[in-house]
């Protein structure tokens, strides 16, 4: 399999895609941030000095999918359609489980966008706690689900 960012002299360049079919594409990606329990009640009960945790990650997760082409050198631009945030409880953990759908109609998919929009809403919540606990775990950052494009759907 040849890499598509590398050209016929293996320098880094843009996919061109402007041959590819427009299709609706989504991709929902997660991952889970592990926390002492003094940090996990302190972002539940909206007892922290920085405000509420849980709705700024969820800001700051749509903005990282917004933003992902900054980022990513090799990712396009992309003229999103919708993009949501969940955040569940694991109080078993204790931490938090954060899931990014990202949409759209167009020529390249929204995996990376996903992806980014999960880490930065975890990162976002390891900023926000910090000073309660330095020792939170970020871990499983993953693609669950893919649809639409030319390699067709994915599912973990």
């Amino acid at each position: 399999m040849n890499l598509t960012h590398l050209d016929e002299n293996q320098r880094p360049k843009m996919v061109d895609v402007s041959d590819k079919n427009q299709t609706t594409r989504i991709a929902v990606a997660s991952g889970i941030i592990e926390m002492s329990q003094d940090a996990y009640d302190a972002i539940v009960t909206e007892k922290t000095k920085k405000g509420p945790v849980l709705q700024t990650a969820v800001i700051a997760a749509i903005m990282g999918v917004k933003k992902t082409s900054d980022l990513i050198p090799m990712c396009h631009p992309l003229n999103l359609s919708g993009i949501n945030c969940d955040v569940e409880e694991l109080a078993e953990l204790p931490g938090f489980k954060l899931t990014v759908t990202a949409k759209l109609t167009g020529q390249t998919g929204v995996e990376m966008e996903a992806l980014t929009g999960t880490s930065i809403g975890l990162l976002t919540i390891y900023d926000m706690v910090k000073a309660i606990d330095k020792g939170m775990v970020i871990r499983h950052v993953q693609l669950e689900t893919k649809s639409g494009g030319k390699s067709g759907d994915y599912k973990r």
